[in-house]
């Protein structure tokens, strides 16, 4: 009976979340992986976190990975992915520098094989795609040179040349790292020694967690998947930079040419059909670092976007104008802000996800791109002052007083607004609210001017007024509405005035 190929398996297991697959591809390749893991984090416990990491990204990955993907090759690189994550969460440094150099005829095979297991990965990982094929299928899976030739789609002996090229650059790696040894000590040391077994019960265990997808991983393994995603999509966008850059070289317009190319390219986080407060934070996390601002890839829907965090900020925004992505970078609000210059036309993608400074960065790209800079200064402008002028009206409640309905979120969360539309009237509420952080925010997006609070009232309240649904289309109307609900149902009064107000004042770059 002729045994299945690899991605044989994974289609049987993506289109049918078949588990006996799965487990087949576990017991085939698990020693590979443990061994792999076991090299570069130098601990048992920690290693099989980084095999069941490497196993759960795979079968959340199945689907989407193509059919002559090399699965070995594959596996490999998720579990350098998934050791560097480990690593970088521990706050250790990304390679074990070697400081000894080592004369070849002071060193046996057994004394090789520790001074070579910490760099072996890293060396395997700087080969080319060809040459680390042709060593994984020799010394990782053990397959003769006939058997690596079938593989490779080549005869044996390309495959002996192919082998015997990846050894020799393997010794010149280790050689840079000072470990000197000859490619014949290294493919003897590398074969008896570079696949282990791993533990007898963590093939099975693998097994449940991924065809699961993670559900039931440990926060620490959950943290490994989070970072090897991380670092696999960051090594596939700036592979796919590079290689635009490389092609480019010749002509020297290099600079000109890859930010052309990052324009038009699309990127993983504007490849969403919507940003919602329920998936804003998986975009940042899931996303490389990066801070990018480009056209707007053409969709049905916008602007979509969503701030995120307050200590480390980041930011995403799909859909958005030049001058919303200024607001966002600078903190300010629309209304506040004064633009003393044109701003670009068109609409803008944008993302600025860097664990610090992401503010900053951002700023500094806007300036690149859009040749604007920012600075906040009181200037004296046309506002509405609230006052309350009739105390007597009972309508702003102590907290927490008004009974929470099906329209308020739950008791407990405070600021919360919420809105009901009956029998031609709309009710806005407010649970547990300051009117300065509150009811300011409402008014002025339905006077479209800068609110100043001067009630005199700091407390927290409950409050809701009710109103005759606006008019179509009349904006004055509606205006004039607004103002007697909230004068005739909570006692307060819009004053008009001018007032100084910090402004965010925009201009053209010097």
């Amino acid at each position: 009976m002729q045994t299945p190929d690899d991605m044989s398996l994974v289609r049987e297991f993506a289109g049918q979340q078949n588990e006996a697959a799965f487990e087949a591809l576990v017991t085939r390749h698990v020693n590979l992986v443990y061994s792999a893991a076991l090299r570069q984090v130098g601990d048992a416990h920690t290693a099989e976190e980084v095999t069941q990491a490497v196993f759960i990204i795979l079968a959340r990955k199945a689907g989407s990975l193509r059919r002559e993907t090399f699965l070995t090759g594959w596996l490999f690189k998720t579990t350098r992915y998934a050791a560097t994550a480990e690593r970088r969460a521990r706050i250790r440094r990304l390679h074990r520098e070697t400081q000894a150099y080592m004369d070849t005829s002071q060193i046996t095979e057994a004394e090789a094989w520790p001074q070579i297991a910490p760099l072996l990965d890293e060396a395997l990982a700087n080969l080319g795609e060809t040459d680390r094929r042709a060593v994984l299928l020799r010394y990782f899976e053990r397959k003769t040179l006939a058997e690596v030739g079938v593989t490779l789609g080549v005869n044996e002996d390309a495959a002996r040349k192919r082998v015997t090229r990846g050894l020799e650059k393997l010794r010149k790696l280790f050689g840079k790292r000072g470990v000197t040894l000859t490619a014949t000590v290294i493919a003897s040391v590398v074969g008896a020694n570079s696949t282990q077994a791993a533990p007898p019960a963590l093939a099975k265990s693998v097994t449940v967690l991924a065809v699961a997808k993670g559900a039931a991983a440990s926060g620490s393994t959950l943290t490994l998947i989070k970072g090897a995603l991380k670092l696999m999509a960051w090594t596939k966008m700036k592979t796919a930079v590079v290689a635009g850059a490389v092609v480019l070289l010749a002509t020297g317009t290099t600079t000109l040419i890859v930010r052309e190319y990052q324009e038009h390219r699309t990127y993983p986080w504007e490849e969403v059909s919507e940003i919602t407060p329920a998936n804003i934070s998986a975009i940042l996390e899931t996303n490389p670092p990066q801070v990018l601002i480009k056209p707007a890839k053409p969709r049905d829907w916008g602007p979509g976007g969503s701030i995120y965090g307050s200590d480390d900020w980041m930011a995403v925004g799909l859909w958005h104008t030049a001058g919303s992505i200024v607001d966002d970078a600078y903190f300010a609000d629309p209304l506040r802000t004064v633009f003393l210059t044109k701003v670009p036309d068109g609409k803008f993608d944008y993302i600025a996800n860097l664990p610090h400074d992401s503010a900053k960065a951002l700023r500094e790209e806007i300036k690149r791109k859009f040749g604007l800079m920012g600075k906040k200064e009181m200037r004296e402008t046309d506002v509405l002052v609230l006052k309350l002028t009739n105390p007597e009206v009972q309508g702003l409640k102590p907290a927490n007083s008004l009974k929470p309905s099906m329209n308020i979120t739950a008791k407990g969360m405070t600021s919360r607004h919420s809105g009901r539309a009956v029998d031609g009237t709309f009710t806005e509420t407010w649970f547990d609210a300051t009117l300065q952080k509150s009811l300011q925010g409402w008014i002025e997006r339905q006077f479209q001017l800068p609110i100043i609070v001067e009630t005199g009232l700091t407390n927290r309240f409950d409050f809701a007024f009710t109103y005759p649904l606006f008019p179509d289309n009349d904006k004055e109307k509606h205006k004039q509405i607004a103002k007697e609900a909230l004068l005739n149902q909570l006692g307060l009064e819009l004053v008009p005035s001018r007032e100084p107000v910090e402004m965010l004042v925009v201009e053209k770059v010097k």
